[in-house]
């Protein structure tokens, strides 16, 4: 046992977090911003564990540009602030990340209208690094006070659109960037708002050079920037099963009506939303059953059954790499976070392994710039 313990990799664990409201702009900021960012503070401390918040900034410009027009919007962002500069005092890092759509959002009668695009892969040169800078300087002008050390060094893009693309990676190594954390290899999503194709990215787990006009590849040579990929794994059938039947016993809950009410009938022409909904149902409950389902390591939407098959594999393919010290980086999305519990457990149980230990994202920049990771290249 002791040799096997011997031979095992230090897993370096960089718990992050996408802290923003819905992509619409819709959502009650203290229910999906400030109130879960409080209790993910008091799991942290609890477990002293240092982790990463990734806010989205584009959302707090917007409401700092309106707020002389709708004093309401001054005492959120305020408080938006105030959140943002507790979890830094508490210890923990705070770093980029950029919902674009927010560029030319417009504000009446309490709520949001969000007209741009998704993507920042979609906008030009000069107007994603405009906002790349906007967001950096922002959060360096809030922190510097508090730290005068402090950088903000590395990226996550929304909806993790980060490639291709002629210029992106360029225009973060020009601002300073060192660390990009977006790609998660395997990942495929096409609709309306954004189109992903990560499906054939040439290293799916560790730290790697990026080809700057196409992170999905490998550079032969050293480049100003390191890629170190999103976590994904895939659960087994039993546990998506499972975990799939629980969350549909509780839309249904949601959706039933209180005793005694009627009940809404199908009303003509809806055809396409029942075989829609009979497309979903199979996808969540039948498919799981048949097969294996790909999951990028996003805490806040597994259990945890599910976060235990995650750190398995995350233990097998960091072995299997061969390497002494491992970094890995999970995700979190505070606004759809559905089992606290769970996670408080999940961060419990890793606090006591002896082959994990957790760093932030400007950590494992730092190491990865002093050379205690190891970085690949094509060569």
């Amino acid at each position: 046992m002791d040799n096997y313990r011997a031979m095992k990799p230090l897993i370096h664990l960089a718990l992050t977090h996408d802290w923003e409201l819905r992509g619409d702009g819709s959502g009650d900021i203290e229910q999906l911003q400030f109130a879960p960012l409080r209790t993910l503070l008091q799991t942290y401390r609890k477990h002293r564990a240092a982790t990463t918040f990734l806010p989205d900034v584009m959302q707090q410009l917007k409401f700092r540009r309106l707020e002389t027009r709708h004093p309401e919007l001054k005492i959120t962002a305020d408080s938006w602030d105030d959140h943002v500069r507790e979890a830094y005092r508490q210890g923990h890092d705070i770093q980029l990340h950029l919902h674009p759509q927010w560029h030319s959002a417009e504000y009446e009668n309490g709520s949001w209208r969000l007209n741009g695009d998704w993507s920042i892969l979609k906008y030009d040169r000069e107007a994603a690094c405009a906002m790349l800078a906007g967001g950096k300087q922002y959060l360096e002008n809030l922190l510097r006070p508090l730290d005068s050390s402090y950088r903000c060094l590395a990226f996550r893009a929304c909806t993790l659109a980060t490639a291709p693309s002629p210029h992106l990676f360029k225009s973060l190594a020009g601002l300073g960037f060192q660390l990009e954390v977006s790609i998660a290899a395997g990942l495929i999503a096409k609709h309306q708002n954004v189109e992903v194709d990560y499906r054939n990215c040439e290293e799916t787990f560790l730290p790697f050079y990026p080809v700057m006009e196409d992170a999905r590849r490998v550079s032969d040579k050293r480049e100003e920037i390191v890629c170190v990929p999103l976590n994904h794994f895939y659960g087994s059938r039993w546990a998506v099963t499972l975990q799939n039947i629980s969350l549909a016993r509780q839309k249904l809950k949601r959706r039933s009506p209180p005793s005694g009410a009627r009940s809404l009938q199908p009303t003509p022409g809806a055809e396409s939303g029942n075989e829609s909904r009979a497309g979903q149902a199979f996808e969540k409950l039948v498919l799981p059953a048949l097969r294996r389902k790909y999951f990028v390591s996003d805490t806040a939407s597994l259990n945890y059954t599910l976060m235990r098959e995650m750190l398995t594999s995350i233990r097998h393919r960091a072995r299997a790499s061969g390497l002494a010290n491992v970094p890995v980086v999970l995700t979190n999305h505070p606004k759809y976070i559905r089992d606290f519990l769970a996670i408080e457990r999940f961060v419990g149980e890793i606090s006591q392994a002896e082959d994990i230990e957790f760093i932030t994202l400007t950590e494992l920049s730092g190491k990865l710039r002093s050379g205690e990771f190891q970085v690949r290249t094509g060569r």
